[in-house]
């Protein structure tokens, strides 16, 4: 930014100190850092949004490229499919006689679950280790448990 020497620091803050005074100049000086902050993170903040502005503009070229290479593979497919297709026809047998017979579809099978009904596989020793209850407490069960100790 600015090209400030020790020498140009130094005059600053001395008529800094003359003009505003030894008791205001720390408040000065933290207002003119905070400005000073501020002003670096706008820049930060507008060399980012060139940046990605930038990166944009590559991706978009690269998109551009892709897609006429992507058509004019299309294109030869087409070509060659429609040359093919001129051979064959001409031998006098179709495409269809050629192929296979497909195997007959698989019949949907409902596999007759009920995800309501919940049938969890947690082991008894781990559900016992991290106090997982497996029964319900009655009210009273659950006061005796949870009654503070006799201190004899």
């Amino acid at each position: 930014m600015l090209d400030l020497g020790i020498e140009k620091l130094a005059l600053i803050g001395v008529v800094a100190l003359i003009v505003i005074g030894p008791e205001k100049l720390p408040r000065v000086a933290r207002t003119v850092g905070t400005l000073l902050g501020k002003a670096q993170r706008y820049v930060n903040d507008v060399k980012a949004e060139v940046n990605r502005s930038m990166e944009l503009d590559e991706l978009r070229k690269m998109k551009t490229t892709v897609e006429e290479a992507a058509r004019d593979v299309e294109n030869n497919i087409h070509t060659g499919a429609s040359e093919f297709e001129k051979q064959f026809s001409g031998s006098g047998e179709t495409l269809s006689a050629l192929a296979e017979p497909e195997a007959p579809v698989p019949e949907y099978k409902h596999p007759r679950k009920n995800w309501r009904l919940k049938q969890g596989a947690t082991p008894n020793w781990y559900k016992a280790r991290n106090g997982v209850r497996t029964k319900a407490l009655s009210g009273a069960a659950r006061v005796a448990r949870f009654r503070p100790h006799k201190i004899n």
